[in-house]
């Protein structure tokens, strides 16, 4: 039994969810489906979720709302037209509109997209329509109830051999809607896959699997035939968009296999996401990801290494402002601490006057404009001289390394660097290992 999620790309139009409906009657074994809000129908449209932000900010704002509203209704009544349906969209649309101007809050606003698209796709598929608020939840703190859900969702799915379960949103336990973060349609695809006892997660969106590098800085990438749960962790987090990074979870737990499949090239194999891959197809790594946007604050003080709760103060820093660190690299009298640029904003001054006089450091500065550059594989465990290959590549296109980390697991090294030399960095490395 299969469970498929279908992105916006996949669902922006009648056409799209056209093609959909093939892929599904091709294999009686995709009994549920997860659909995405419409995305966009072209390069310059807007997606139905942007629509919708910009629809609550309007009322929030109390500007005039009526030619946005009009937007999103004509975006569905365009695929319930297009696909010969005789669902009351309309009524659906004009009780959203209500409830949103009375106050409904943000995360119902944006998570009408999949419930609309939801309705029109059960309808056309003639599955059953359940709707993720009543059988996903999250508790007063807004975390995800793992156990409720599954319990609840498992039992409810025993009933319906078809279903359409709209992703990106659950409830809370007063009864509001709330929603993963943007792109959490892979999430709730997981968490159906998860307690459907599923035995493959098929995510269907707009390219034919991952690639081993981003094609808008390296042409033509390999692609990644099979990836393991814990390589994908990694370059998800490093930034590869193809699928949500929280989505592995619920299949981790389950040992369900997830397959990244193209709407549009159905017969394309795509990527396999597996809990474990032996490594007998000759690759060292498997991927290559980074992101810009990071800084360093530089630590300095006189025997650091023997001042007991040293690094404790300096989290402690960290924990009083509400910032998460990446990295934290160190040596005999210095510690770096590699923070995301959107973490510290606005909190800067603040983050060093709480190290100053936690720590009484004898220097303490912030770097910026650092990029971070991840190469993920499993066939670099206890493979002699890749880190040597790796910086060496580096090293021939003049590009300075400002840190290194090596995680425990020896699937990944994360190099920092400038954010000048960032698509040559991804470039140097793939290059060396791919080409």
């Amino acid at each position: 039994m299969k469970v498929c999620k279908f992105g916006g790309s996949s669902l922006a139009n009648a056409e799209q969810i056209k093609k959909i409906k093939q892929i599904i009657d091709l294999d009686p074994e995709r009994n549920y489906v997860v659909p995405s809000a419409p995305g966009k129908r072209f390069d310059d449209d807007i997606k139905v979720t942007d629509l919708l932000i910009a629809f609550h900010n309007a009322v929030t704002n109390g500007e005039d709302f009526e030619a946005i509203c009009a937007d999103i209704s004509e975006r569905f009544v365009q695929i319930r037209d297009g696909l010969n349906l005789d669902t009351d969209i309309e009524s659906y649309l004009n009780t959203v509109k209500e409830d949103v101007r009375n106050s409904a809050g943000y995360d119902y606003t944006i998570s009408r997209g999949e419930f609309l698209n939801g309705l029109l796709i059960a309808d056309y598929l003639g599955y059953d329509f359940i709707d993720a608020a009543d059988v996903i939840f999250f508790n007063s703190d807004g975390e995800y109830k793992s156990e409720k859900t599954r319990t609840v969702l498992r039992g409810r799915l025993s009933h319906s051999k078809k279903a359409v379960v709209p992703g990106f949103y659950g409830s809370m336990p007063n009864g509001k809607v709330k929603t993963f973060s943007r792109g959490g349609t892979d999430i709730t695809g997981a968490i159906v896959a998860r307690a459907a006892r599923a035995d493959l997660y098929e995510n269907w969106t707009d390219v034919s699997g991952f690639l081993m590098a981003d094609p808008r800085i390296v042409a033509n990438p390999k692609q990644i035939k099979n990836i393991s749960y814990r390589e994908l962790r990694e370059l998800a987090y490093m930034g590869a968009t193809v699928l949500h990074e929280d989505s592995i979870f619920p299949v981790f737990k389950a040992n369900i296999p997830i397959n990244i499949k193209n709407t549009n090239k159905p017969s394309d194999e795509g990527t396999f996401i597996v809990p474990q891959v032996d490594n007998d197809d000759g690759n060292i790594i498997t991927g290559i990801a980074g992101r810009k946007g990071f800084s360093v604050l530089a630590i300095e003080k006189t025997k650091m290494n023997a001042e007991i709760g040293f690094g404790r103060k300096v989290l402690s820093a960290l924990e009083n402002n509400n910032i998460s660190f990446e990295h934290m690299p160190s040596g005999v009298d210095t510690l770096s601490i590699v923070l995301a640029n959107s973490e510290i904003k606005g909190k800067q001054p603040q983050l060093l006057d709480d190290v100053y006089n936690l720590c009484e450091p004898d220097s303490l500065e912030v770097f910026k404009g650092l990029a971070l550059v991840a190469t993920v594989g499993r066939g670099m465990i206890h493979n002699i001289g890749v880190a040597a290959r790796l910086f060496a590549a580096l090293a021939k296109c003049g590009i300075n390394i400002r840190m290194i980390d090596q995680g425990s697991s020896e699937i990944n090294i994360i190099v920092g660097i400038d954010e000048a030399d960032f698509e040559i960095a991804i470039k140097a490395i793939y290059a060396e290992f791919c080409e």
